[in-house]
């Protein structure tokens, strides 16, 4: 059997040329399975469960959730190509759980200052247009900015608005959120 190093290659090549993935998705493949390949020089066998676990735990203990769960899932692309090439039999991943829940990371609010100083520079554009037509953009503009941070919605429902959402003499607009439902 080919050296693991060899075996990265070879991978390297095939998203590159048959699957055509991006050059910054590759470099990431690399640099992931490099660090794979220098934790497994200990070990015989790198389709070995076990020393695939403990690397899997240590990517635990050394990286944020969101780069360990990047760096399991280029491994297991790995492994199902050595199986689909048939240069292992059984993919390791199979009998391995790697199931765990990333922290969830709510939404960080813009402050009030930045708005005030946002809208209020698009209203001195506005008195600046020299143009109808950079009149009338900036408008919208101002109207589509208005609108996100004085309703909260949310920008794929203000980009599906239509004329028949907006009733301009009862000033309201009605909003289809997630699944369709009124809000």
């Amino acid at each position: 059997m080919k050296s693991l190093e060899s075996l990265i290659v070879d991978y390297i090549k095939n998203c590159e040329s048959i699957k055509k993935l991006d050059k910054k998705t590759l470099k990431a493949y690399r640099i992931d399975l490099k660090h794979f390949r220098i934790f497994m020089r200990v070990y015989d066998d790198f389709a070995d469960k076990t020393a695939i676990s403990e690397y899997i735990s240590s990517l635990h203990n050394q990286y944020k959730p969101r780069t360990t769960k990047r760096k399991i899932a280029a491994l297991k692309a790995f492994f199902h190509y050595l199986v689909y090439e048939e240069i292992i039999a059984l993919n390791p991943f199979d009998k391995i759980n790697v199931k765990f829940r990333e922290p969830q990371v709510l939404p960080r609010t813009i402050p009030e200052a930045t708005i005030t100083s946002f809208i209020s520079a698009m209203y001195k554009q506005k008195a600046l247009a020299g143009t109808t037509y950079q009149y009338n953009a900036i408008l919208r503009d101002i109207t589509i900015i208005e609108l996100l941070f004085a309703t909260g919605v949310r920008i794929s429902e203000l980009c599906t608005l239509t004329i028949q959402q907006v009733d301009l003499i009862s000033y309201k607009i009605i909003i289809y959120g997630k699944a369709l439902k009124n809000v």
